[in-house]
Order: structure tokens, then sequence, then C-alpha cells
């Protein structure tokens, strides 16, 4: 749950908190620059953002998670072999384009990451290239090197929101968090929207402090930080070939509590996770399931996943239908084929803080049918919108609340517990993924 409950009336009042956020510790700069492209592959002008983070002096401190999928982008290739790297001085991400298993993908990365390089006096191995966007295209290598000199004239130190609206795709808003550590502070941007359920790392998140942690209590740090986090959302269940979480330390403050700055992190990353979950394609509910009791953490947290990921579940929120049938039956299928053997005898459920099952039965009236709908239009983040040519588009490019639809599922048969995001399957998800590419 974010730190705070935070409601916005407007986009400009989003826009200024976000720039209330957004000062980048010491010894970081960020810049942007866009230019026009045309895809090879589907010759359609399109425009591409390219986002640079650099250090002050290149650090040892730093750490990076990747996606597992089977079939990874080069810049995850060429990110773990960064892993081995004595240092690392800047980060080049580029949306509209993935650069997965695309002809020659790992070659256009390392030429773009030695043009960084060169640009900001570095040696290539010291930088981490990103990508998102299209899978299976191939990267405008000469229009990204001829651009990246406009990115590079373009590092300021004041603000990070340049990279945090630089990296989006199909997200309706950026997305920054930070939390105070000390004389320190962490700050963290995201991008996410669609594909989007981690399986070790997500989507692409930056995570910069000035907080001196060493390399490796901060990559174990990183690690713990996003199993509680990323590993626990799901807007669409399908993994990313492109998922990719960074945590850069510019070790200018010193640190006298490592756990207080683990702490820190795990803030920023838990509220970054929902806020990919609040914008994820066409999500107008967040669906928060808190699995208590259960015999392990796995299957608390696979209990959740199979919730958040039901399609007739997702639909019912959707339409503010408190079809509770679908949410059991998504609990017990998950039970019988993946934890055959579970008691779920003692298993009880709450919508809203109403109690909705019990005892082996629904415990349902009239009056709690009506404070259900209640609940879920309370948590509505937008009422569906169709245009004029029934296109469902978002009427609304801000967040303005952090409601959730609030699901308690207590299985009875252990210690174990887990809270899980997700979102709600909506016209809009449709739509945007129907002609994604065209």
């Amino acid at each position: 749950m974010p730190s705070t409950s935070l409601i916005f009336t407007s986009r400009d009042a989003h826009r200024a908190w976000l720039a209330s956020q957004a000062a980048l510790p010491a010894g970081f700069r960020v810049g942007t620059t866009r230019f026009d492209f045309t895809p090879r592959e589907a010759p359609k002008p399109a425009t591409m953002t390219l986002t640079l983070i650099a250090l002050d002096r290149p650090t040892p401190d730093f750490a990076a998670m990747f996606t597992r999928n089977a079939f990874p982008g080069a810049p995850i290739i060429v990110g773990r072999k960064r892993l081995s790297e004595p240092t690392l001085g800047a980060i080049v991400v580029n949306n509209k384009v993935s650069n997965v298993c695309a002809p020659g993908g790992v070659e256009a990365s390392e030429r773009i990451c030695a043009v960084t390089a060169e640009l900001l006096g570095l040696a290539p191995g010291q930088v981490l290239p990103s990508s998102t966007g299209v899978i299976g295209w191939t990267l405008p290598v000469e229009a990204i090197t001829g651009a990246l000199p406009q990115a590079v004239n373009a590092l300021t130190g004041s603000s990070i929101l340049p990279a945090a609206e630089g990296i989006v795709t199909t997200d309706l808003y950026p997305k920054v968090r930070r939390a105070a550590c000390g004389a320190g502070s962490i700050v963290g941007i995201a991008k996410g929207a669609g594909m989007i359920e981690p399986n070790l790392a997500t989507m692409l998140v930056y995570l910069l402090t000035d907080v001196a942690a060493p390399r490796r209590e901060l990559r174990a740090m990183l690690a713990r930080a996003v199993d509680a986090s990323f590993n626990a959302i799901s807007i669409d269940s399908d993994t990313s070939t492109s998922d990719t979480v960074a945590l850069v330390s510019s070790a200018r403050v010193p640190c006298d509590n490592l756990g207080a700055f683990e702490r820190a992190l795990h803030q920023v990353c838990r509220d970054l996770a929902e806020d990919v979950v609040r914008n994820g394609e066409g999500v107008r509910h967040v669906i928060r399931v808190v699995v208590r009791n259960a015999a392990s953490l796995g299957l608390a947290r696979a209990l959740g996943k199979a919730v958040v990921n039901a399609p007739l579940f997702k639909c019912a929120v959707a339409g503010n239908d408190p079809n509770v049938g679908r949410l059991i039956q998504a609990i017990g299928k998950h039970a019988g084929a993946h934890a055959p053997g579970t008691n779920l005898a003692n298993l009880r459920a709450s919508l809203g803080g109403i109690e909705i099952f019990g005892a082996g039965v629904f415990q349902l009236n009239p009056e709690k049918e009506l404070a259900l709908v209640a609940h879920l239009r309370e948590a509505e983040l937008y009422a569906s919108h169709p245009s004029a040519g029934g296109v469902f588009t978002p009427p609304i490019d801000f967040p303005p609340h952090e409601r959730c639809v609030e699901l308690v599922i207590d299985v009875g048969n252990g210690a174990a517990s887990a809270t899980v995001l997700g979102g709600d399957l909506t016209h809009e998800y449709v739509s945007e993924n129907a002609d994604y590419r065209s």
C-alpha cells in the first residue's frame, strides 16, 4: 500500500505532485531527446524518445534484475554482462522498439552503448542499455546515435521527471516515487502498463540513491524488495521480454543504518508497483488481494495471482458486478490444479470488509449485495467512455485516487500471508491491444 493516500482532482495537480517528488539524489543527471523515424518492419512514421541517466562519476555500487522470459531482449543479454563490470556510469533507454529477437540486436545495443560512452567519457561496459516497445522490430541505430548528443546536452541534475516521462509507451502518465533515508534519498521511476506479470523483475524501473550502500548488500536488498513488490503484481498474466529493475547508488551520503535504507527501498518499490497496476492498460479498478493463514508463502501468492488473473472475475469487477462466485471459482481452480489436497474447509473471504464466504458456503444477502456494488463503484478510477467510433478511451490521464477493490482471503490452514495487486479487464484493454502496432 502506498505510504500516502493521494487524491488528485486534475492532471495539473497530479503533475505538480510528481514534480514535488522528483528531485534527483546527489550525483545524478538525466536528459532526454526525441526524434522521428520510420520502423523498417512497418513503414509508418513514429517518434522515439531517448533517455539518459548519468552519474557524475562511475560507481561500483549498482544492482539490476531482469526478466526470466526465455526470449529476452538484446538489452537484457547485454545487461546481464554488465553486472560483472567493476563500475557503472550511465543508463540509456529508448522507447517504441524493444529490440527483442531482432537481427543484430545485441550488436545494436552495444553500438548505442559505445557511442553513449564516448560522449560521456566512459568505457562502453560502463553503460547499461534498456529498450521498450514493439517486439521483433529492429532499432534505428543510426538515428539513435545521431540523436544521442542532444540527450547529452540536455542532461540536468535537478529533476528526474523528464526521464519518467521519456520512458513511457502506452502509460497514461509518468510514475515517480521517493523516500527519505537519513540525509539522503531514494527516487524511483517506472514504465509499465501492459504485458505485466513480472517474473524476477518488472517493466522498466530505475531506482537512484545517493545513500552509500555496498554493492553486495545493494544486490541482496534489491532482490528482496523486488520479490515483495514487483513480483506480487499482475495486469494480464504476461511476462515481458524486457523487464528490468536497476538500482544505482552515487554513494554521496554515508549510510549508518542499512536496515532503514532497505525499508525505504521496499517502500519505493511497493509504491511504484501499485502505480504500475493503477496505470495498467485499460485498468479502471485496482484489485488488492490479501491472502492470510496459508500453508506457505508460495501458495498465498499463487492464490492471490489466481484471483487477479481470473478473466471472468476481472470482467465482473470492471462492470461493478460483485459476482463473487467467480472469485471462489478462481480460488478452487488454482487449489485443485496446483495445490491438490489443500484443506479449504476453513476458508473465509471478504470483499470491501464485507464477509462473502465462510464455512464452505456464501454469506450473502440483498443488503450485502448493495454494499458490495457501492464498494466497487467507489474504487473505480473512471467510467467506461466509448468514443463516437466505438473505441473505448480513458477520459483522464492522471490517477484521481488510490482506492482499491479490497479482498481478504483467509485460507485457515497455515501462517503465511501475501498481498497481490492486479486490475480489472475492460473494453479499453482490448482496444489498446487490438491495434497496438497499427
